[in-house]
């Protein structure tokens, strides 16, 4: 093995004692937690956050939970979700997020393997399913919405369950202190994974592995307050460590988004200063921009390539720690005050910077971003490392790495590439699967991540693959698909990509277009088409779409061009079961639903 790095650092505390000495710390500020009520942004503030959570920890409590049994959180983001968490923390309960998004099947597996208590719903709808699967779970005993309105039997509203914990509040005078006797080691969460095969494995995190991920990630982001839009799901690690206790913990106010259709606007009303998210909201702006620029008239596209080509070359200089010529610093200013200010301002225009995790970002929105005065910092890790192994610091960018391991955490590049990992970020395990767990964690304390990257001279980290994701053609040669598929999601005509071609002669690409962009290049083309799936049948798009791509493909070796293209009639979907909740694409899954598809593309004669 080689390339290890990695700083010390002391023993982690728990999620208790991070919330009780955020509440403190911080209970002069304006807000803890935001939500739209009736159109319009309602405030919690700390002091009132906590007494919420000291009574549905004494609701809890009164329930007859004990330290270590579980409760679920079946919901979208909003602040319920967050009183919940923190009140079974207090009370010393395990919970077990469930998303929104899964069937009552899946909702059942999760809640019996987990053995839950008791299962907090959102909505409704929510509630439907967790009765529709109820006898099925044996070890569920009560049902709480969220949501105000008709109460089924056997289901109990949270703004009761609230009111009786109010009332029995009184009969645990020391919930504070009891609750700050968690211990490091202590579970606080059973997070599962959705795997692409097989039952999905429930991840354990304790108290130190988040705790110890949260004040480390703090050590290199200096938060200092201000806002943040919440609309991730906090059913992931990444937001609940991120978006949740990171947040709270450095005094950011947390504004739950109403919905994912509403975040570009609800981003002009909070005007966050900071924000995490997922490669695709940055992919989705920068095509947006774009796109605007390519489609207003030769003299709006001109200045926009002019700006962006300035923006870039003053970044070089940047980066490099070397002065611009005053030609170039004026080409900037100018640059700035044309094209990223009016950026900038669609964004909110109070941005200090952006987070990235969860998928790869594309080198060059990275460097468009950072030259329009909106840094994205791309991290990197797992729900199984609590989740953030790596960030990049805000003083020192570096587009094209996921940055250096935080304090405490170790990584090293095993002999096959793999990229392995070790601190107390790392998972007590996979629940009951000991034989799992073994195959993840080495003797020696080492987490296999299963993703291939290298550790720069600077002690940055690069991710080229994932292990499982590798192509290896019938020809011996092996492709790393990912950063090929990211260099097709700058261009303004294509909305996703998946390549393909494990075993096979060659490698293929799918490709999701960009419907709104293509219908209105068809419309100057004279193209009608019925609807979406028509469109791409006509072989004038399907053409203008593979040439497209094919520009993208230029500094490509030849082994790893894609020698076909099949043009899909809709993006991927979580409801398909192709992507995860936090949007990653599931190949294995996309390739079986096109397997026809794909296979009548290599029946053809050979490229």
């Amino acid at each position: 093995m080689n390339g290890t790095t990695g700083r010390a650092l002391g023993r982690p505390g728990t999620l208790t004692a991070l919330f009780f000495a955020a509440i403190r710390r911080h209970r002069e500020l304006p807000a803890a937690l935001r939500s739209k009520v009736d159109g319009s942004w309602r405030a919690i503030r700390h002091d009132e956050l906590l007494e919420r959570v000291r009574h549905v920890h004494a609701g809890f409590r009164d329930l007859g939970l004990v330290p270590g049994d579980r409760v679920a959180i079946l919901s979208e983001n909003r602040p319920e979700w967050a009183i919940t968490d923190y009140a079974c923390l207090a009370a010393r309960c395990v919970d077990v997020p469930v998303y929104p998004t899964l069937p009552a099947q899946q909702i059942a597996y999760i809640l019996r393997d987990s053995g839950a208590r008791v299962v907090c719903c959102s909505t409704a709808a929510q509630v439907e399913k967790v009765l529709e699967i109820r006898d099925a779970v044996p070890a569920l005993e009560q049902v709480i919405l969220f949501d105000e309105g008709p109460i089924r039997d056997g289901v109990r509203s949270f703004r009761e369950f609230e009111r009786h914990g109010a009332a029995a509040a009184p009969r645990w005078p020391d919930w504070e202190a009891e609750a700050l006797e968690a211990e490091p080691d202590d579970l606080a969460t059973l997070i599962y994974t959705s795997g692409t095969t097989g039952d999905p494995k429930g991840v354990m995190l304790t108290h130190g592995n988040i705790a110890s991920n949260v004040v480390a990630a703090l050590d290199v982001l200096d938060l200092r307050g201000g806002e943040c839009l919440s609309f991730l799901p906090l059913s992931h690690i990444f937001e609940r460590m991120v978006g949740h206790y990171t947040m709270l913990h450095g005094g950011v106010t947390i504004s739950y988004a109403t919905s994912h259709e509403t975040v570009a606007a609800e981003l002009l009303e909070i005007r966050p200063t900071l924000l995490a998210s997922v490669p695709r909201l940055y992919e989705k702006i920068y095509a947006r921009v774009v796109e605007k620029a390519t489609g207003g008239g030769a003299l709006t596209r001109a200045i926009f390539e002019w700006a962006r080509a300035t923006g870039l070359k003053h970044l070089e200089y940047r980066l490099e720690g070397t002065p611009p010529s005053w030609a170039l610093r004026l080409g900037q200013r100018i640059a700035d005050l044309l094209v990223f200010s009016k950026l900038r301002a669609g964004m909110g225009g109070r941005f200090r910077f952006c987070v990235s995790g969860g998928a790869p970002l594309n080198p060059d929105i990275a460097r468009f971003f950072l030259a329009a005065g909106l840094p994205i910092l791309e991290g990197y890790g797992l729900t199984e490392t609590s989740p953030v192994i790596t960030v990049n610091p805000l003083e020192r960018i570096k587009p094209g790495t996921v940055g250096p391991p935080l304090p405490g955490v170790e990584i090293r590049i095993a002999d096959d590439g793999e990229i392995l990992c070790r601190g107390p970020n790392v998972m007590r395990g996979y629940f009951g699967k000991p034989e799992a767990t073994a195959e993840a964690i080495d003797p020696d304390g080492w987490f296999h991540t299963g993703d291939i990257g290298e550790i720069d001279a600077d002690g940055y980290l690069r991710i080229t693959d994932r292990k499982k994701d590798l192509i290896v053609t019938a020809g011996g040669k092996n492709i790393a698909p990912q950063p090929i598929e990211a260099l097709l999601k700058t261009n303004p005509f294509i909305a996703n990509a998946v390549m393909l071609g494990d075993k096979r002669r060659f490698p293929i690409m799918l490709l999701v277009p960009n419907f709104e962009r293509v219908r209105a290049w068809a419309a100057t083309e004279q193209i009608a088409a019925a609807d979406d799936e028509a469109l791409v049948e006509v072989p004038a798009v399907r053409e203008k779409i593979e040439r497209e791509a094919r520009k993208s493909f230029r500094d490509l070796a030849q082994y790893e061009t894609p020698k076909k293209f099949l043009v899909l009639p809709r993006d991927f979907t979580i409801a398909s079961g192709e992507l995860t909740p936090k949007m990653s694409v599931k190949r294995k899954v996309v390739e079986q639903h096109w397997q026809a598809s794909i296979d009548a593309l290599y029946a053809e004669e050979h490229p």
